[in-house]
């Protein structure tokens, strides 16, 4: 009786669910008191109610109508189906949620930030694959270069006439049919790069904006302590070890919201201040003298390699692989000064492991951007005026190895930083007990490999594939590492607002300040005149101004002219932007220096 009972009662509700609308009947399944594995069977249940309305009801349609009705629901049952594989094959998701509860929101921070840039060079290599290299390989000519393995880190040799450099990229119209549609290789490359950077800059500020109104301006309804212990359980969860992984991470978020409440203001002396500001202003010193001797070490190590390569075969691998060493020179720069500024902020003691993160991501931000400047003037003033037949190549190929060495140095720095650390600290020298992960120096570390990356699209359009694949590798090592070599942070903290400050150091000064390279090179540098798509003109964006000139005499296409008069060569506008931009920065940081004050 009871089972026909419920029979009796599960259909009522499959037949009420089914004359819902759409959003009242997904609010209502979601609001149901049972597992996740019986709210789908219910949803199907009612999909397939639904697909039997809809047949009695097609013998009185059209027959465009019928088609309509199964092409809409076959398409809602695919999209059901794929969320759900997505949801079996996202194994990131249940990662994240192990570091949030064994290590807080601290390091997770570090983890998210890294998996949102690895979604973003996705995007960026399939918008390049697709309207770049994909047409390109139509009017690609054979390589007659041998392959001898070694480009794999010098870049050069084999890959210098692959789609992986702009100089192998033509600047002809690509058409394979007489009279029939061609594709402008000049114009899809720098559209392509240039919306990419629209948006990026976009999507940049849209995530800021987000993660900005939900840690700083209404922070409260996120993070309440009481609404995490009340009212955060779900329910839903009858698995024992997710059950207790909840529970952890639930413990340790609200120990970060009490740590941060009960927080102690610590009272000093006049010499015990004295001490403090002596060695604060010592610690800047040293940290801005170390960046300073770095960018010089850089600069001239870069014009002998230089000139070492003009002078000798410009074509000979083993020349070529002599340049390995400006960029493992720069690589230990990154990696071991950063240990120093790390050294330094321990011993200025900082009352609360925040300001520490910050004054350390401050130095190592200075750091890594100069050392990006010095490479920036290098490569736009001393290389793309050089004897070089196509210095965009020579910039990608510099870029390659740059991005390549990087990425070693990070596994090393994952080894040796923390692996041997750890042996140390549990066998030799009992008393330093297990590392704590340096979200500071690994967040710059991301920043960096990014700015790279965005710089060398414009010389090496496939550069995102190979940054998504390192980022990709470096997600599963750093998580290893991390569960194996690293010990919680000694003192609970809660970092709400630190992947607003991530996304805001990748927007400015990385992303702005690439833009600044980006538009030098396009409106100002001249090309080569023997490689590239835009051989033979004024300048890459000579381009553009050419395609505009044959568009005037279209009248269909009045309005692209209209945009790039008033909108693209317009100061006002771009002053205007630019306003804005430094009007959101000013009050971004008006509102972080409140909440110190708070």
């Amino acid at each position: 009786f009871y089972f026909f009972h419920g029979f009796y009662e599960e259909d009522k509700l499959v037949g009420s669910l089914a004359t819902m609308p759409t959003n009242e009947r997904i609010k209502a399944i979601q609001k149901m008191p049972e597992t996740m594995k019986k709210k789908r069977e219910i949803r199907n249940k009612v999909v397939k109610e639904i697909t039997k309305k809809s047949r009695h009801r097609s013998t009185q349609l059209p027959c465009c109508m019928q088609c309509l009705q199964g092409r809409v629901v076959s398409f809602r049952r695919f999209g059901n189906s794929l969320s759900e594989y997505f949801r079996l094959l996202w194994v990131w998701h249940k990662t994240l949620k192990i570091i949030g509860a064994e290590f807080g929101t601290s390091v997770l921070s570090y983890f998210i930030f890294l998996k949102w840039l690895l979604t973003f060079n996705i995007f960026s290599f399939l918008i390049n694959f697709s309207f770049i290299t994909i047409p390109q390989f139509v009017a690609a000519e054979p390589n007659s270069l041998s392959f001898t393995g070694l480009e794999l880190f010098t870049g050069a040799g084999y890959f210098q006439q692959t789609v992986l450099y702009y100089g192998f990229y033509t600047n002809a119209t690509i058409g394979k049919i007489e009279n029939g549609p061609s594709y402008n290789m000049q114009l899809a490359y720098i559209f392509t790069i240039g919306i990419y950077f629209v948006i990026c800059f976009l999507i940049l500020l849209f995530s800021i904006a987000k993660s900005f109104c939900r840690n700083f301006i209404n922070p409260q309804a996120y993070s309440g302590n009481a609404s995490k212990l009340l009212c955060t359980w779900d329910f839903n969860i009858t698995n024992e070890k997710a059950v207790k992984l909840k529970q952890k991470n639930l413990s340790t978020q609200i120990k970060e919201g009490l740590t941060e409440v009960n927080r102690e203001v610590l009272n000093f002396s006049v010499t015990e201040r004295v001490v403090r500001i002596v060695i604060h202003l010592f610690s800047w010193v040293a940290s801005l003298g170390t960046a300073v001797a770095a960018c010089a070490g850089v600069y001239f190590l870069s014009i002998n390699n230089l000139k070492l390569f003009v002078e000798g075969h410009r074509n000979d691998l083993e020349s070529q692989a002599a340049m390995l060493v400006l960029p493992v020179v720069t690589s230990l720069l990154n990696a071991f000064i950063p240990f120093f500024y790390s050294w330094l902020g321990h011993l200025e003691r900082f009352q609360t492991p925040g300001h520490q993160i910050y004054i350390t991501i401050t130095r190592n931000m200075v750091l890594k951007i100069s050392i990006v400047g010095i490479l920036c003037y290098y490569w736009l003033n001393i290389v793309a005026a050089s004897e070089s037949q196509c210095w965009e190549t020579l910039v990608g190929q510099d870029i390659y190895r740059l991005v390549l060495v990087d990425f070693i140095f990070c596994l090393l720095g994952s080894f040796f930083g923390e692996f041997l650390r750890r042996i140390i600290g549990t066998t030799v020298w009992v008393s330093l007990g297990l590392p704590e992960f340096d979200i500071g120096r690994n967040v710059l570390d991301l920043i960096y490999a990014q700015t790279l990356t965005w710089i060398g699209i414009l010389f090496s359009p496939l550069l995102p594939g190979i940054q998504m694949i390192s980022f990709a590798i470096v997600f599963y090592v750093k998580k290893v590492s991390l569960m194996m070599n690293c010990q919680p942070p000694r003192k609970v903290w809660r970092t709400a607002q630190m992947a607003t400050s991530f996304m805001f150091l990748l927007f400015f000064p990385s992303f702005l300040g690439v833009l600044s390279v980006i538009g030098v090179t396009v409106w100002r540098l001249k090309p080569s005149e023997e490689c590239g798509p835009f051989r033979g003109l004024s300048s890459m964006y000579a381009a553009v101004s050419e395609w505009i000139k044959i568009l005037e005499n279209y009248t269909g296409s009045k309005w692209v002219v209209w945009i790039y008069y008033n909108l693209i060569t317009s100061e006002l506008f771009f002053f205007i932007l630019s306003s804005l931009v430094l009007i959101i920065t000013y009050l971004y940081w008006q509102i972080i220096e409140g909440r110190k004050t708070m």
